[in-house]
């Protein structure tokens, strides 16, 4: 792809220097003619394979089976969903409660159908996503695209009727997001197509407003403009009770971007690497590294995290205290906020390792204890994935923990915590059925090696019988992903091509690309891995909450 800083090169000069210029035009007719003649050849290839019928029918058996676990958020007393299945093809968003969700067969109340609504209308709605106004939880800003394209639209949903708010907030079609601004629901910030220089070459908004109820969104006044070469600006208000504060966000590329915090109309620049990930919470600032980073006197390694508190940030102090370091064998999968707590997900070759990290309430360092899992810990399979992720980060120390292994299925816990990070229960929510016979397999570890990666293979016991014939391969079920909510991380696939594990083949698993690397040049460890989304607050949304 070219690459250059005038936006106003024309495509013959582009196609001058580059023979492929043309397709940086990404909406042209005729690039998206290119793109559609080659999705016509990948299919046709695909489809044509003798075990293409086979694979697609074993993955919709999984994938529209009603025994998934529903993965979900906690808004107030709620707990949020978005589920498909056979029968509701492009989605339903439903909630329900904790007293319900404990049960084998939770009662859900329909909050908006996506298939109802996108035959009403006439329109191929797909669900993108919701973002709950907090902390009355009355309102949403529900987002859809049109047959599931990067554009959306967002309106304003009641949560009391159940209905659409009629001239509530309406950001109409385009690339872009909308967001809450406030706790009263009477503000939120949008960034979107507003006309001729809104949007970036892209095809993301460079601008950002603040839009108040009745207003003219033409007439919301700009807060920020990045540059018109620039990848994309969101801006996001954190509404931790105390510590309610505004930031916006310019991304130059996918790992180089700006943070500015925005305090009654003025912004600051988050003075870190432009390759690092800021994340605030409370009186707390992180900071993950991507590479080396010489402040103050010292130098971090890249991968590492380090904690600050933002007052001292903000005045100029760059006392960091190192909260992880990567080493030769691990990397940082994760960092998930509860009230009191920060819970670091630790790769080790292929082995989760969790850790509780308590800040002190004044001066000293942070405490750390391993991460009880309880009663259960040895019920956890070996070379389990293992995720974490807030329950509720502004006013619980509970944590979503989600097991799951090659070999068996996941399963969904709440764990608790009390103020010094001890585990103080561990609830079993959820479990998956068995998608697939293990019986006969075995899983281990390979070791890593100079010229190897460590990685996970899964292959049949020594003796054991084949997979008789006529017995359909199958993958093991993945979970519903829900955005900022491990409860249901999707679970990689324990089959390897061409073979089926035990059918005289070895499915290997390692971490992807042998010689590729993660932030700050570690290594990630083992592709079947899969972490929750590090919550950090404010969060940094490309796009809103699937479930809320």
């Amino acid at each position: 792809m070219t690459s250059t800083t005038d936006p106003d090169r024309s495509a013959a000069t582009l196609v001058a220097a580059d023979p492929y210029g043309w397709l940086e035009d990404v909406e042209g007719e005729e690039a998206l003619a290119w793109v559609r003649a080659r999705n016509a050849e990948a299919q046709a290839a695909l489809t044509t394979s003798p075990r293409f019928e086979e694979l697609r029918t074993g993955i919709l058996e999984v994938l529209d089976s009603t025994a998934k676990i529903p993965g979900v958020v906690q808004r107030g007393e709620h707990l949020y969903n978005f589920w498909t299945d056979a029968e509701h093809v492009r989605g339903v968003w439903r909630r329900t409660t904790w007293a319900s969700y404990r049960t084998a067969e939770p009662e859900w109340e329909v909050l908006i159908d996506v298939d109802a609504l996108a035959e009403a209308e006439g329109v191929g709605w797909v669900w993108h996503g919701a973002r709950v106004l907090r902390p009355s939880f009355t309102r949403a800003l529900v987002s859809l695209s049109r047959g599931g394209s990067d554009a959306d639209e967002t309106r304003e949903f009641d949560l009391v009727t159940k209905t659409f708010v009629p001239d509530g907030f309406h950001r109409p079609e385009s690339k872009g997001g909308m967001g809450w601004a406030d706790a009263a629901g009477e503000e939120v910030f949008v960034y979107t197509d507003v006309g001729d220089g809104s949007m970036t070459t892209s095809g993301y908004p460079r601008t950002v407003r603040r839009w108040q109820r009745g207003a003219p969104l033409a007439e919301a006044p700009e807060i920020f403009a990045g540059e018109r070469t620039d990848l994309s600006v969101v801006a996001v208000h954190d509404t931790t009770p105390g510590f309610e504060r505004d930031f916006v966000v310019r991304s130059r590329a996918f790992y180089d971007s700006d943070t500015y915090l925005l305090q009654d109309g003025a912004l600051t620049r988050l003075d870190v690497p432009r390759s690092a990930e800021p994340g605030v919470q409370r009186e707390w600032l992180t900071v993950e590294l991507r590479e080396d980073w010489e402040v103050a006197g010292r130098t971090y390694p890249g991968g590492a995290l380090l904690a600050t508190r933002f007052a001292d940030f903000l005045a100029g102090g760059r006392d960091f205290e190192v909260l992880y370091a990567p080493t030769a064998t691990t990397s940082l999968a994760g960092a998930s906020w509860t009230r009191h707590h920060l819970v670091l997900n630790i790769l080790d070759d292929v082995t989760n390792r969790l850790e509780v990290l308590t800040p002190p309430a004044d001066a000293g360092p942070w405490r750390r204890r391993p991460l009880d899992l309880g009663e259960d810990a040895g019920a956890v399979p070996a070379l389990a994935t293992i995720a974490v992720g807030a329950v509720d980060p502004d006013e619980e120390d509970a944590l979503w923990l989600s097991t799951s292994g090659f070999l068996s299925p996941t399963t969904l816990s709440r764990l608790d915590l009390d103020a010094d990070g001890v585990t103080v229960g561990v609830e079993r929510l959820k479990s998956l059925p068995a998608f697939f016979d293990a019986t006969g397999l075995t899983s281990s570890s390979t070791s890593s090696g100079p010229t190897t990666a460590p990685g996970c293979r899964t292959s049949r016991s020594p003796g054991s019988r084949p997979r008789p014939a006529g017995v359909r391969r199958r993958p093991c079920s993945p979970a519903t992903a829900a955005s900022r909510s491990p409860a249901c991380p999707r679970t990689p696939a324990r089959w390897g091509a061409p073979g089926w594990p035990g059918a005289g083949c070895t499915s290997w698993r390692t971490s992807a690309g042998a010689g590729s690397t993660g932030r700050g040049g570690t290594r990630r460890r083992c592709a079947s891995t899969v972490t929750a989304p590090t919550r950090t607050s404010p969060p940094w949304p490309a796009t809103s909450s699937p479930a809320g």
